[in-house]
């Protein structure tokens, strides 16, 4: 299954009083695990950026100021063009989809429908009830700086940045799923065959043509012997090999 995991960085909170995205970046995931296709956009937003904003992602008006705008077809048409008709997965998925949205209105394209996104923060709020869940405090959860992610340096200024968040996120998605073993591939592997109420039945083996030689000597054999007479009676393994 092919999903996309993207995130945006944004000049606010709110897009309808004008907030626009300042940052856009999607990582292709098939069976959970990245493939290495990725999209990453600045996109010029046509407005200031406010100092406090700034400091979370460190992307001026000025540097942006020669960035295309979400309209031009490298932007627009090649997001969609990577997003498919695929899962979109974002953490606090309804702020990434109302910038989202906004940004395809404004350039005459049809909205997302709601059903095509994930939102891995109800997943985690419902797995870690009473718990913080922010993408950090998950990727401090899993521990994904073992992993090489720089997690101290997102709480630096300008550390948060949208391709670098939607790694980490795809990493965090893949552990809210079920872990590694979750991407394991069997399609490889022979189909066991399925009895009767679906029970698993294992294809029967060939014996051996020589039989193995037992492995146990003549002096464990006495040993074990020695052992069940000091038991007793009521010994196990008598009861066992019985």
């Amino acid at each position: 299954m092919r999903e996309v995991v993207f995130d945006t960085e944004t000049t606010g909170r709110d897009p309808l009083t004008g907030d626009r995205i300042v940052e856009i970046a999607c990582v292709e995931l098939v069976k959970l695990t990245p493939t290495g296709r990725t999209f990453h956009r600045y996109i010029n937003p046509m407005r200031d950026v406010p100092d406090e904003v700034v400091r979370v992602h460190g992307l001026t008006a000025r540097f942006l100021a020669d960035k295309p705008l979400f309209s031009d077809p490298t932007v627009v048409d090649e997001l969609l063009d990577f997003f498919e008709d695929s899962p979109l997965v974002a953490h606090n998925a309804g702020f990434d989809r109302g910038f989202l949205n906004q940004e395809l209105e404004l350039a005459g394209r049809a909205p997302l429908p709601f059903t095509r996104f994930v939102d891995t923060l109800a997943i985690a709020r419902e797995k870690f009830r009473g718990a913080a869940n922010s993408l950090d405090a998950l990727a401090k959860r899993f521990m994904l700086d073992r992993d090489g992610y720089d997690l101290a340096a997102r709480k630096g200024a300008g550390g948060h940045g949208a391709l670098i968040d939607s790694k980490i996120l795809a990493r965090v998605y893949l552990e809210l799923r079920g872990g590694r073993e979750q991407a394991l591939d069997f399609a490889d592997e022979p189909a066991l065959e399925t009895g009767a109420l679906g029970q698993i039945v294992f294809p029967a083996r060939a014996a051996r043509p020589v039989p193995l030689p037992p492995r146990l000597t003549e002096e464990e054999r006495a040993a074990h012997a020695a052992l069940l007479e000091e038991l007793g009676a009521d010994a196990l393994w008598r009861k066992v090999a019985a």
